[in-house]
């Protein structure tokens, strides 16, 4: 199969094109590299390029003539979200509006759609399911609640059909050790709390100690990225096998607050490292955990991580190799010469 993935060299992305890879599809990666990087495109040819250049993605679809895509592209951080509200909506609406024309006027008809819990804002119960009204209390929210809309209007008025996935807190790294998270500026809790712990921050912040939760730190509902990546699989079969668009949580069904991860990684990286506890973050909800039995019985996702010891494991190995190996010259080199960097598809 042909597929065309937008922000296939981030951290989620990046995971998911190596498991489409593995299966022999034939790929294109499609991404600015303002947060990804050319050496985690282990699969498929790359085109440098962004969602906002309308002639480049148009002539990228004509000559690649892509089954389906998946779509990745988007800015994620809450507080940022927060602060520069136009900026996710100019890249995370717009953009996402630019893609689904090209997608139009070239006849492709499928779209994974990368969606996310912050839809819900603060939910009325808990674990929360995809029935449950669009309730964002962030721009970055408001941002994908849009881009839902905007692809259920258009499966409502054409032949295009959509799976939007919405993830809950995706952590961890590959298994195999190949791939991990390697943002420029980290804001994920686990990310930020083994590079404290291997001393590249001075100490890492707990925002929020006074919500009503067990222990008055947020709940969150974190997810192997492995386990996410076999959920785009699923879904792109589903489509593939003419099922309806649809909408799907996908978390593991339980959480644990901040104070209980950040005593998890304490414990697997045996390190002490310093923790401030500070006032609350714009933008974030006490918790959010995911009901996903949907995407179980329709897609028949099955995890294999449920295990946060496994997922702070996996995190902590790929954290040590990137301090290790930061910049690691040959693997960019060797994986941009298997890679196209322009438009020859």
């Amino acid at each position: 199969m042909k597929i065309l993935v937008t922000g296939g060299a981030g951290y989620i992305g990046s995971h998911v094109v190596k498991e489409l890879g593995k299966l022999g599809h034939d790929l294109v990666i499609y991404d600015n590299l303002s947060t990804g990087h050319a050496w985690s495109v282990l699969r498929g040819r790359l085109v440098v390029g962004d969602l906002a250049d309308e002639a480049l993605l148009d002539l990228v679809m004509k000559e690649f003539r892509p089954d389906a895509v998946i779509h990745f592209a988007a800015l994620i951080k809450v507080e940022e979200s927060v602060r520069e509200p136009l900026l996710y909506y100019r890249n995370n609406v717009c953009n996402t509006l630019i893609l689904l024309n090209a997608m139009e006027k070239n006849g492709v008809r499928a779209l994974i759609y990368s969606s996310t819990a912050a839809v819900y804002g603060i939910p009325d119960s808990i674990p929360v399911f995809e029935t449950a009204p669009y309730a964002p209390i962030n721009p970055y929210g408001t941002s994908k609640v849009m881009g839902e809309l905007m692809m259920q209007d258009l499966a409502e008025a054409s032949e295009f059909r959509f799976a939007a996935i919405r993830y809950f807190n995706v952590a961890g790294a590959d298994p195999q050790g190949e791939l991990g998270q390697a943002y420029r500026q980290p804001t994920h809790l686990i990310t930020r709390g083994l590079k404290t712990a291997l001393g590249e921050f001075e100490k890492l912040s707990i925002y929020g100690t006074d919500y009503p939760t067990k222990d008055g730190t947020c709940i969150r509902d974190y997810i192997h990225v492995t386990d996410l990546a076999q959920a785009h699989l699923q879904a792109l079969e589903y489509l593939m096998e003419a099922g309806e668009s649809a909408t799907v949580n996908c978390g593991y069904g339980h959480g644990f607050s901040v104070r209980e991860v950040v005593a998890t990684i304490k414990r697997i990286t045996g390190i002490d490292f310093p923790v401030e506890e500070t006032g609350r973050r714009a933008g974030d909800s006490p918790e959010i955990v995911a009901d996903s039995n949907r995407i179980r019985e329709l897609m028949g996702w099955k995890p294999r991580f449920d295990d946060l010891d496994f997922i702070i494991k996996t995190a902590w190995e790929w954290e040590k190799w990137l301090q290790r190996k930061r910049p690691h010259e040959n693997r960019i080199k060797s994986v941009q010469k298997d890679n196209s960097l322009c438009v020859g598809l």
